[in-house]
């Protein structure tokens, strides 16, 4: 029987559901986050965090015989660990490697440029450089390293959140310049095997069922509004 996973989460949860492990979730607030969120569960007071194990109690009030582990990639590799039912990684370790590999290279990559657009108002067209590191890395079919893997998991929220807002102009960018971004995505042939990739991505249901676009079109547009 494995152990209970409670997962606090702010719409994101989509290598936990690929695993088919059990797991019960709760919905964090990110502009009100509970009192008892930090002192219980995340010290630090970000999410997704877990706790995992001990007696199975209400969200609100953990046991203390669980254990609290945060941090996005942690808990990415943590559930790799935990599926027996649906493999999160490749048995390979030279695939198991390279997944690892895309992850530091992809994320700092892509949500650099990112957010130094939607936050700093910088050029959205530096997403496109990041976008042609990730083809290099790509193989010529399938997912990150072939088989889909927790590196996918990693980066497409990263990807979808952008094509939300970079692609809806929002963001403290000069107004157009981010629509005409991801134009250039959709339209240009120079970046086919990302836009294959993403879609590939897109239509899994784990996806469908814990990407909420609206959610982070409205939120996003407050927090980042032009001035």
């Amino acid at each position: 029987m494995p152990e209970t996973i409670t997962l606090y989460t702010a719409k994101t949860e989509l290598a936990l559901k690929e695993s088919k492990l059990p797991y019960k979730r709760y919905e964090i607030d990110l502009s009100n986050k509970p009192e008892w969120y930090a002192p219980k569960i995340n010290p630090a007071s970000k999410v997704p965090a877990i706790a995992y194990g001990g007696p199975d109690v209400a969200p609100e009030n953990p046991s203390p015989d669980s254990q609290k582990i945060a941090e996005s990639y942690v808990l990415l590799e943590l559930f790799a660990d935990l599926s027996t039912e649906v493999p999160l990684l490749p048995k390979d370790p030279i695939l198991r490697a390279k997944a690892r590999f895309f992850v530091e290279t992809v994320t700092p990559k892509f949500s650099g440029a990112y957010y130094a657009a939607l936050t700093r108002g910088e050029d959205p067209d530096q997403i496109l450089g990041a976008i042609e590191v990730i083809q290099n890395l790509l193989p010529p079919e399938g997912f990150a390293v072939g088989e889909w893997s927790i590196a996918d998991a990693a980066v497409l929220p990263f990807f979808a959140r952008a094509e939300v807002t970079i692609g809806n102009d929002i963001g403290k960018f000069e107004e157009g310049k981010g629509k005409a971004t991801w134009a250039k995505i959709e339209n240009d042939e120079k970046y086919a095997r990302f836009k294959k990739y993403f879609n590939d991505l897109k239509s899994r249901d784990s996806f469908k069922e814990t990407f909420h676009p609206e959610y982070v079109k409205e939120t996003f547009a407050k927090r980042f509004a032009r001035a």
